[in-house]
């Protein structure tokens, strides 16, 4: 019994001291840090009504027409990398009011409804006088689908829409790297839009 008796107390002590050592405590979900190269900015090879500049690491360009009100055409700029694309849609204005304003109220409704799981919304107008080019810039918090979008026009002419979209499902700590990226692209096409 003696024997029983110390083999016991000694499966107990080892299970006190195993027991002993620090709790554990669940790791948080880690996210790889990425870096991306400095942009390199060439004038995208485009045979449309506008031109910009695009950055290098978008090594995908699909340029279609698109069904619309006036001729309207879609360009899309792929990230492989980024598992991401800026998407693009440009339509004629055709010096209507009535063209502008219904243009107007679709990419400002598109914004609204893309980003319905959204944190915040953040909008910055960006005006070019020299240029004739005039927009707005959103920026998206949270886990919507689309992180950034924008719009720019001269007002007479040209309209142009842009938002950038990720392959994966949203997870906004896991892309916020890339979209603080690519959000810097879209500001560089803005910037570099010039109309014919």
């Amino acid at each position: 019994m003696c024997h029983h008796l110390s083999k016991g107390l000694l499966i107990i002590n080892s299970l006190v001291f195993i027991s002993c050592g620090e709790n554990a405590v669940p790791k948080p979900r880690a996210y790889l840090r990425l870096e991306y190269p400095e942009a390199k900015y060439i004038r995208a090879e485009i045979d449309l009504p506008f031109t910009f500049e695009k950055n290098n690491l978008s090594t995908k360009q699909h340029v279609r027409k698109v069904e619309g009100t006036t001729p309207s055409y879609g360009i899309d700029l792929g990230y492989p990398t980024m598992k991401g694309t800026i998407y693009l849609t440009y339509k004629a204005i055709e010096g209507s009011r009535e063209n502008l304003i219904a243009f107007l109220k679709d990419a400002q409704n598109f914004t609204q409804k893309h980003t319905i799981k959204a944190d915040e919304i953040k909008e910055q107008a960006f005006v070019d006088n020299s240029r004739k080019v005039y927009g707005m810039l959103y920026e998206v918090g949270g886990n919507a689908a689309s992180q950034s979008q924008f719009y720019v026009t001269d007002s007479t002419d040209h309209f142009l829409t842009g938002s950038l979209y990720f392959y994966a499902k949203p997870n906004y700590d896991s892309i916020l790297p890339a979209a603080h990226y690519l959000k810097q692209d879209i500001k560089h096409i803005m910037e570099t839009v010039r109309w014919k």
